[in-house]
């Protein structure tokens, strides 16, 4: 099965925008004969691979016709010193305005892309408090920040609150020990099992335990599957 994707035009405008690029055309000269049969052979395009097609497509289609229509009909007697408007005056200034619009999106989204990796402080609750007074804001000199860092330094210390460390109860050692004998009488069992009923630290210290005769050969360890339970067994 063949996948086909085809260019995206955000509507007719475009569509015609690219014919005159593609060619080369001049936009205020357009061959509207040329530029009518590519739009309409673009549509038949995206009727038979069941693209569902804008009705702003079907508009454009039948005013490219009515243009066509209009310039092979000859031009009518007049007197009047007033050149006959061009049929295509219309369509050519839309297409400009088009052309006009797309450039500024392009460029908007350049600035996007240029600065949307860019955080900008926002405003403090004092800040926002004090903007809700009229407050004047000022750049601040070294003189300021000097001032503002000797004031910081006068204020009361809080009392520090006092972290304890416990120590563990049991070395890495003991540990070893401890399971280099439970291994002796249960070769393979599982790591859940060995430090059943034991405090978080005992599990800690009894892993890292693990890790260190694994590292040294006496022990190795298997899992059924990821993230399934870890199975110790002596080498």
């Amino acid at each position: 099965m063949y996948k086909l994707v085809l260019p995206n035009f955000e509507g007719p405008f475009d569509l015609l925008l690219y014919f005159i690029k593609r060619d080369e055309l001049n936009v205020y000269d357009i061959p509207i004969s040329k530029i009518t049969l590519e739009f309409l052979n673009y549509i038949k395009l995206m009727n038979y691979f069941d693209i569902e097609l804008a009705g702003e497509f079907v508009v454009m289609a039948a005013n490219l016709m009515y243009i066509k229509t209009k310039m092979l009909l000859p031009a009518p007697d007049t007197d009047s010193a007033e050149a006959l408007e061009d049929p295509r005056t219309p369509l050519i200034y839309h297409l400009l305005e088009n052309q006009r619009f797309k450039k500024a999106a392009s460029k908007l989204s350049s600035y996007y892309e240029a600065n949307k990796f860019y955080f900008y402080r926002q405003n403090f609750d004092a800040e926002l408090s004090n903007a809700k007074q009229n407050a004047q804001y000022k750049n601040a000199t070294l003189y300021d920040l000097l001032l503002a860092y000797g004031n910081a330094l006068s204020v009361d210390k809080e009392e520090k609150s006092v972290h304890t460390v416990e120590m563990f109860e049991i070395s890495l050692e003991e540990k070893i020990h401890e399971i280099t004998e439970i291994l002796k009488v249960n070769r393979r069992m599982s790591f859940s099992k060995l430090v059943q009923n034991k405090d978080r630290r005992h599990i800690i210290v009894s892993f890292l335990a693990v890790l260190e005769l694994t590292k040294g050969g006496m022990l190795m360890i298997v899992q059924s599957a990821p993230f399934e339970e870890l199975i110790i067994s002596v080498i």
